[in-house]
């Protein structure tokens, strides 16, 4: 019995050889992509490009799901390795809520376009330095962190709703719409102009892996290597605002995407923090994508927004999560 229960415990057998993983996920990815393009809630049909159908409305909307999902993965990864906190996420730290808030408040002052990108960036940057400030000067560890990151969460989502409240019955209804993490909306700023500035984001994101990493020593042990604290901080913290920005330009707040994915990536793969960007952001994009291509579904012909089933999935990771690490520790 011990000899058959060895055989079939073989990694040979259960784990495929580190080539074909990446071939394996390569193809389970343009699997997705395929479903996803010829996807019609209630069917699906070999994806046609030169129907306006899919060229209209499915492909931005595959673009707009890799695009956010990438940002809020990628910006979900550093910002862990920047806090020193698995849990940091755009979304439980404020950044997410004051992008929102700046993007709202152009809606409601009607300046759409090329503004909207650039107030998401402006206000995600200032929650995310704000958050950096009152860690450094209040302290409080990780329970701090988290805690003034509900704070300023708390404060963007009552300004928010406070301009929604004083805003006129349309601007109303399209910031709920954007809000709740609609892909599909037409709503907010063009994928082409948020576009540039989430890539960018990640690029700079992935070009600061290292000195993240330093970081993740602590302060004293990062600046013994070279590294400027300081700098790297900042640097982080605009990258990071950029990419979330210009991901809640496009679709609106969705949350725990950003702690979901890295913390599965880094239990899952592990290794530098470059590359654990870099893979957060790649699997951040396809899962997003799969999010919503059941948003698609499951109440059709209703769509429903991507960042409702994202709400259900997230606490319950939240809670194994944190379960997990208080396990680990002893």
């Amino acid at each position: 019995m011990s000899a058959v229960r060895a055989y079939w415990r073989r990694p040979s057998l259960l784990v495929p050889p580190p080539g074909w993983r990446g071939l394996l996920a390569a193809a389970l990815c343009a699997a997705l992509l395929l479903f996803a393009l010829g996807f019609a809630g209630d069917g699906w049909h070999w994806p046609d490009l030169a129907d306006p159908l899919v060229a209209g409305l499915r492909v931005p909307r595959v673009l707009a799901a890799l695009l956010v999902g990438g940002a809020l993965g990628a910006a979900g990864a550093a910002l862990q390795a920047l806090f020193r906190n698995p849990l940091a996420d755009p979304g439980l730290i404020g950044t997410s809520s004051g992008a929102a808030l700046a993007a709202v408040g152009v809606m409601a002052l009607g300046w759409g376009g090329i503004g909207l990108p650039l107030a998401a960036f402006l206000g995600g940057l200032v929650a995310t330095v704000l958050l950096l400030a009152l860690s450094r000067w209040l302290g409080g560890g990780e329970a701090g962190l988290l805690l003034f990151g509900l704070m300023l969460g708390s404060f963007g989502a009552a300004a928010t709703g406070m301009l929604m409240f004083l805003s006129d019955d349309l601007t109303l209804r399209s910031a709920m719409s954007w809000l709740s993490g609609q892909l599909g909306s037409s709503t907010g700023a063009p994928l082409a102009l948020a576009a540039p500035g989430a890539l960018l984001g990640l690029a700079a994101l992935i070009a600061l892996g290292r000195d993240l990493d330093c970081l993740l020593l602590g302060e004293d042990e990062a600046r013994s290597l070279g590294v400027a604290v300081e700098r790297t901080r900042l640097l982080t913290a605009v990258a990071a605002a950029l990419a979330v920005g210009a991901a809640v330009s496009v679709s609106g707040i969705i949350g725990f995407v950003g702690m979901m994915v890295p913390n599965a990536c880094a239990l899952l793969l592990g290794g530098g923090r470059r590359k654990l960007i870099a893979a957060s952001a790649a699997a951040s994009a396809f899962f997003l994508l799969l999010m919503d291509t059941l948003a698609r579904g499951i109440a059709y012909p209703v769509n429903l927004p991507v960042g409702l089933l994202s709400a259900f999935i997230g606490p319950a990771f939240f809670l194994w999560l944190f379960h997990h690490r208080s396990k680990e520790q002893p």
